[in-house]
């Protein structure tokens, strides 16, 4: 096996922003694993094993025969690490997301000896799971921001 990276979050939920990453990574790593963190901090809006199964829809949907996906809590280096993965992957929006990435990616090295490759969000930079949240409770409709499984599974759940 050679290069696997791993994509880590909340997705909470995962948007078509996360799955633009995925497909851009799935083509520059052997094999990509979407890892889903649980975060006792962060309130959790959709269940996590309910959007690991919506994920997993999506990259079958897109035939990304390359990817896979976990659940962890804890630190997402001894995650990567659990999973035989080499490098931490990530998306970032815009200028500030590089700033927060970049802290985070240098404890990450520091702690792990895990580098990180950044992916550019590009033309779906304005989206975030918060945006796509605030609209859904808002009733509007969230289905050009999000793959078709987790708008079903959004609405299954209203």
């Amino acid at each position: 096996m050679g290069m696997v990276g791993f994509y880590a979050g909340s997705f909470d939920p995962f948007t078509n922003g996360h799955l633009a990453i995925v497909k851009k990574s799935a083509k520059c790593f052997d094999k990509v694993v979407i890892g889903i963190g649980y975060n006792a901090d962060k309130q959790e809006r959709i269940d996590k094993n309910e959007m690991k199964s919506a994920i997993e829809k999506a990259i079958a949907e897109e035939n990304l025969n390359n990817v896979e996906v976990v659940l962890y809590t804890g630190l997402t280096v001894d995650k990567a690490k659990e999973c035989n993965t080499d490098i931490l992957i990530r998306g970032l929006r815009n200028g500030t997301d590089y700033e927060y990435e970049e802290n985070i990616s240098e404890v990450n090295e520091k702690i792990a000896g895990m580098d990180t490759c950044y992916f550019r969000a590009g033309t779906l930079g304005y989206l975030s799971s918060s945006i796509v949240m605030e609209l859904f409770n808002n009733n509007k409709p969230i289905d050009e921001f999000v793959p078709k499984a987790v708008a079903e599974l959004l609405y299954s759940i209203k």
